[in-house]
């Protein structure tokens, strides 16, 4: 594309506010510019992105693709949380169904194996659906160390919040 000249008149000229600036005032503009990149860079990159995963299928291999992608997340630099409700709370049992603790193809990790992995080295708050062990008729000793039950307006809250992205399996 190319630019044209063009010549004002004088009357023209006065109407035309001069939008150039003088040599200090654009090395101040440059440095004003480079100065907001560059301090608002560490701002950005200290933000993690939350990753909400909601567990609810009975099934082993999606139990454990839950999993999979929630430490993919993690490992990527994703905040998990993981909740767990229905079916997919008893992986969170300590006596736990044997598809539960199983190890599956390819790599013979369980479902609840590799959830605590993701709690104890991705630093994941696991919990239970507040309805969960009421309906099993359990009481929260019942749940592997460091499981809690989800208070739902802290779960909703989390769920709405900016930027938060929810697996549902």
């Amino acid at each position: 594309m190319a630019v044209l000249p063009c010549r004002l008149s004088g009357a023209d000229r006065q109407r035309v506010p001069n939008t150039r600036l003088k040599g200090h005032k654009m090395q101040r503009l440059i440095i004003a510019l480079l100065a907001s990149v560059v301090f608002a860079a560490p701002v950005s990159a200290q933000e993690k992105p939350n990753l909400v995963t909601i567990v609810t299928s009975p099934e082993p291999q999606t139990q454990l693709m839950a999993m999979v992608l929630t430490m993919q997340a993690a490992a990527q630099g994703a905040s998990p949380h993981i909740l767990l409700c229905g079916p997919g709370g008893d992986i969170a049992l300590k006596e736990a169904p044997v598809s539960a603790t199983s190890g599956q193809p390819p790599k013979g990790m369980s479902p609840q194996g590799l959830m605590q992995t993701i709690r104890e080295k991705a630093g994941a708050t696991v919990e239970v659906c507040a309805i969960y062990l009421p309906g099993k008729g359990l009481d929260p000793s019942a749940l592997l160390d460091g499981i809690t039950v989800a208070k739902p307006p802290e779960m909703a809250g989390r769920l709405i919040a900016p930027g938060t992205t929810v697996l549902s399996f």
